[in-house]
């Protein structure tokens, strides 16, 4: 058997101090996390997360840049994950879009809330994120590179 690492996506968006989580039930209990997502396939990682915001959170998502790179083996499941996470904004709020199977709803926390809520973060990730904007982890998105099918 190859071992091959989930290749996911996330997003940090900021605003008045507070911070975009979603609430979603996994395996019958409530836990929070960053908008994110999996990367699907045929898919660049940019618009991965403004998929997966959307999905999640029915809202817009621009990238300005990306705060971390993570990976972490969970091991509950014994899976291992390779996280991309963004830094940007949100815009255009559609009350009418359905989220996400399994998305109970979309909140607003600061970080000293977020650490509250240790027991209930999907992921050390989760705060790791928000930890990483706050110190200014910037970089550009150029960094990226998708390189389509085809290319040569």
């Amino acid at each position: 058997m190859t071992w091959k690492p989930n290749v996911t996506v996330s997003a940090v968006v900021e605003e008045n101090g507070r911070f975009l989580l979603v609430e979603e039930e996994i395996r019958g209990r409530l836990q929070l996390n960053n908008p994110a997502g999996h990367l699907e396939e045929g898919e660049s990682l940019v618009d991965a997360v403004i998929r997966e915001v959307y999905e999640e959170t029915a809202r817009d998502f621009d990238p300005e840049c990306i705060s971390g790179l993570y990976l972490w083996r969970n091991s509950g499941s014994d899976k291992t994950f390779l996280r991309v996470n963004f830094f940007g904004h949100a815009r255009n709020f559609n009350p009418a879009q359905p989220l996400d199977t399994g998305i109970v709803r979309s909140l607003w926390l600061t970080r000293d809330e977020i650490a509250a809520e240790m027991d209930r973060l999907r992921s050390p990730m989760v705060l790791r994120c928000v930890d990483d904007y706050l110190n200014g982890r910037r970089y550009p998105l150029d960094v990226l590179t998708h390189m389509p099918e085809g290319w040569d």
